[in-house]
């Protein structure tokens, strides 16, 4: 496998390819955000039909889950009322994201990423996110050193 620290531009759209793939598989266009391993926008696409309102929440689910090395799902039970990241939902100018479809990208135990999916429900954010991933990943692995 390819040695990775951060994404570029090119594993950016390895990355959108798999999850638009996706998103064309269960019929329902996104808005993909992938960013590097800082939380910076890499790449963007809002899909034709992708809702307007989910271009702000795709990036900044990528950013959470790069910036925070941390799924945004994985937020989301424990950012309710007497959990232990209460109120992190407004942190960073609002920025943290606590619902499902952003997931870090990891590559031999480093977070070099993330991705960032919305205009789905959560499971389908999610889905078409992990798709991606895991598209990224098998490209990775047919690539040689």
């Amino acid at each position: 496998m390819q040695i990775i620290k951060r994404l570029d531009i090119n594993d950016a759209r390895i990355l959108l390819e798999g999850a638009r793939s996706k998103a064309r598989e269960i019929n329902v266009p996104m808005c993909i955000a992938i960013t590097d391993e800082g939380g910076n926008l890499v790449a963007f696409e809002r899909m034709d039909g992708g809702k307007v309102t989910s271009i702000t929440i795709a990036i900044d689910k990528s950013f959470t889950a790069s910036a925070a090395k941390k799924a945004t799902h994985d937020y989301g039970s424990i950012s309710q009322p007497g959990g232990p990241t209460y109120g992190i939902d407004s942190a960073i100018g609002g920025r943290l994201m606590v619902v499902g479809g952003g997931l870090p990208v990891i590559v031999d135990g480093d977070v070099v990423g993330g991705i960032g999916v919305s205009s789905g429900t959560p499971a389908q954010d999610l889905e078409v996110a992990q798709t991606g991933i895991s598209h990224f990943l098998d490209t990775l692995k047919r690539q040689p050193l």
